[in-house]
């Protein structure tokens, strides 16, 4: 008996911890897991990232993605100090060991491929055909 009041104790910890009934079911429909962790850290652009070493490596380090991208969260909205960490590169977040800045780093941004604001390049060159424009009548 005293093992399902531990998993009861268990459930109600991370459903705490994942913002109550609400926000459990938000992040159960985003990521289809819920998971606890130690917070450590958030970058520029709002994301948070968590860590729990009681879980298997490469599932210890994860991210919650900023509320407003929803369900649009994509794997280059990480920016590249918080991607060495997450991908077990390094093991100390930027936190604690900022990266080096360079001058002739640019700053991240997302990857907009397939999206409205993709980059379309236009052509320079005159056409070898040109298209038929019907006469008007006078």
């Amino acid at each position: 008996m005293s093992k399902y009041i531990e998993k009861f104790n268990n459930l109600r910890t991370i459903i705490k911890a994942n913002g109550g009934l609400k926000g459990s079911f938000l992040q159960l429909y985003r990521t289809d897991e819920l998971k606890i962790g130690d917070f450590v850290g958030e970058d520029k652009y709002g994301n948070k990232y968590y860590q729990n070493k009681y879980y298997f490596v490469g599932r210890s380090r994860w991210v919650q993605y900023v509320d407003k991208v929803n369900m649009d969260y994509d794997g280059s909205q990480i920016p590249a100090e918080w991607h060495r960490w997450l991908h077990y590169t390094t093991d100390d977040p930027p936190t604690k060991v900022p990266p080096v800045e360079r001058e002739w780093i640019e700053p991240h941004t997302e990857n907009m491929s397939g999206t409205p604001q993709e980059y379309v390049p236009y052509s320079t060159t005159k056409p070898k055909i040109e298209s038929w424009i019907p006469p008007r009548k006078s």
